[in-house]
């Protein structure tokens, strides 16, 4: 009866997981992206309230600035922290189309039932 010896190398490669479900070339960002994300989406909400406080408030710009900038921190904190940047196209298209029909569909309304009427002034 012979005894089969494999190496400590043999054993190390047999125990590591296969990656079968299509992972390749799918990465994710590293420590330093996230701390320039939080950074950046930190510096856009101080802005917000700061010129919630200013006179800037009383502008007409005021309301289309916030939504702007809430806009860019939405689509910063999918891109990044749910990881669409680094999907598939599919998936964004998936999660990207609806949301601009949306998007359409609601400042449609806001126009047909007046309330964006201060830009046509």
């Amino acid at each position: 009866m012979a005894v089969e010896h494999s190496s400590e190398s043999d054993r190390v490669a047999s125990a590591e997981p296969h990656h079968t479900h299509g992972d390749a070339g799918h990465t994710h960002p590293d420590w330093s992206t996230y701390k320039w994300v939080a950074l950046i989406l930190t510096v856009i909400t101080v802005v917000e309230v700061w010129i919630f406080y200013t006179p800037f408030a009383e502008t007409r710009l005021f309301i289309p600035s916030l939504l702007t900038m809430s806009a860019a921190k939405f689509a910063i904190v999918v891109m990044f922290y749910m990881h669409l940047k680094y999907d598939a196209k599919l998936f964004r298209a998936l999660f990207t189309g609806p949301l601009l029909i949306g998007v359409i569909v609601i400042i449609s309304l806001l126009f047909l039932f007046g309330q964006l009427n201060f830009f046509l002034e």
